[in-house]
């Protein structure tokens, strides 16, 4: 089972550009929703990631399509991987039914993991930087 899923962030914008790249996969299904990455909530991916079956995979234009985060889409592979359900990605061209895929995938997984570890230490280091003169000693 091969299942298409496309999104745009806004009502303003139109999914066809993506619908017609995907339509020239071979497809059982395509999921379409307008709906910012940002949300978790997202009812047509949910429903399209209970659709997907053992052997399955999941064809999407492009990885930012998936999710707004780098971190988020590797979540979202990883369950479905876990799942024996493959991913790809056409404008990247990953493919994690292939063992190249599946190494691709994990560089961008633990590069989203060390973007979260620099946005968390920028944000102590901030917060860090504001609060200071509050705990200096006063001379």
């Amino acid at each position: 089972m091969i299942i298409d899923y496309a999104r745009v962030s806004t009502q303003d914008q139109n999914p066809d550009f993506q619908v017609d790249a995907l339509e020239k996969t071979v497809f059982e299904q395509i999921f379409q929703e307008k709906v910012t990455g940002n949300l978790r909530e997202r009812p047509e991916l949910s429903q399209c990631l209970r659709m997907l079956r053992t052997g399955g995979t999941l064809v999407v234009w492009k990885l930012d399509r998936l999710a707004r985060s780098l971190k988020d889409s590797a979540e979202i592979v990883q369950d479905i991987n876990d799942r024996d359900i493959g991913f790809k990605s056409l404008t990247e061209a990953i493919d994690t039914t292939r063992s190249g895929g599946r190494l691709v995938f994990h560089i961008l997984g633990a590069l989203a993991e060390f973007e979260h570890d620099l946005i968390r230490e920028r944000t102590i280091a901030g917060l860090q930087a504001a609060l200071s003169p509050w705990f200096e000693p006063w001379s």
